[in-house]
C-alpha cells in the first residue's frame, strides 16, 4: 500500500499536489474570490477589482447578503425592503413589501416606488446571471401603470433574448427584459393575483476586464 502511494505521488505533477493541498486549506468561498471566471486577453484584474467582483457575486447569493450590500451601496433598496427569489435558470421573482416608505398619501403603492424598484429587480436578475465580472447599467425603462397596487408587489422577470449565448461571447451587449408586476394576494380562498403594471427595460452589460482595457488604451 505504501509503494502504491509512492508511485501515485511520483506520477502526480507537483502543481497538482499543490493545488490539492491548497484546495483543502482554503474554503471554497475564498477560492471563488481568488479565481476569475472570465478568461480572455484582457489585462488581469487588480486586488481591488477582484474584491469588487467577489462582493457583487456575494450580493446575489441570498437575501441576507443582498440586504447587507444594499445597506452600504444601495440604501434605497435596503429601505424599500425588496427581496429576490430565483425560480430556475429563466425565472426570477422580486417582492416589494407594502411598507410605509413605499406607499403614497392615499395608502397605495407609490408609482415612484414601483418604477424605481423595476430597475432594481431587473438589475438583480442580470447580476445573478452574469456574475460579478460584469457591469450592468440600465439604459431604458418603460413602465405602464395599469391599476393601483394596495398590497405587496411581485416582479416577474422574463428575459426576451438568450442570455447564455451573449455571455459566451465575453463581449459587451444590450439585452431587453420584461417585468410583469402583480399585487400579491394573501389568505386562503383569495382571488388570483392582480396585474398592476408592465415594464420593459433595456440593460447594457459589459465585462469589467474589457472596460479596464479600454481605459488603459485611452491613456
Amino acid at each position: 500500500m505504501g509503494s502504491l502511494g509512492l508511485k501515485l505521488h511520483e506520477q502526480t505533477p507537483n502543481f497538482a499536489i499543490d493545488l490539492i493541498r491548497t484546495r483543502a486549506m482554503i474554503p471554497s468561498v475564498f477560492l471563488a474570490f481568488l479565481v476569475t471566471t472570465i478568461k480572455s486577453d484582457h489585462p488581469p484584474l487588480t486586488f481591488s477589482e477582484k474584491c469588487e467582483a467577489f462582493i457583487s457575486r456575494l450580493s446575489t447569493r441570498n437575501n441576507f447578503w443582498h440586504r447587507v450590500c444594499s445597506l452600504i451601496w444601495l440604501p434605497y433598496a435596503f429601505r424599500s425592503g425588496i427581496s429576490m427569489k430565483s425560480l430556475g435558470t429563466d425565472r426570477f421573482v422580486a417582492i416589494l413589501p407594502f411598507r410605509r416608505i413605499n406607499r403614497n398619501w392615499y395608502n397605495a403603492m407609490a408609482g415612484a416606488a414601483l418604477l424605481a424598484n423595476s430597475e432594481v429587480a431587473g438589475g438583480m436578475y442580470l447580476f445573478s446571471r452574469c456574475g460579478g465580472e460584469y457591469i450592468v447599467v440600465c439604459k431604458k425603462l418603460n413602465y405602464n401603470f395599469l391599476r393601483p397596487c394596495v398590497g405587496p408587489a411581485v416582479y416577474h422577470v422574463v428575459c426576451r433574448e438568450e442570455l447564455a449565448e451573449k455571455l459566451a461571447t465575453e463581449r459587451e451587449f444590450n439585452i431587453e427584459i420584461d417585468l410583469e408586476i402583480v399585487q400579491q394576494v394573501q389568505g386562503i380562498g383569495a382571488k388570483r393575483e392582480r396585474r398592476v403594471g408592465r415594464c420593459e427595460a433595456t440593460f447594457h452589460c459589459a465585462p469589467k476586464a474589457m472596460m479596464k482595457a479600454r481605459r488603459l488604451a485611452r491613456r
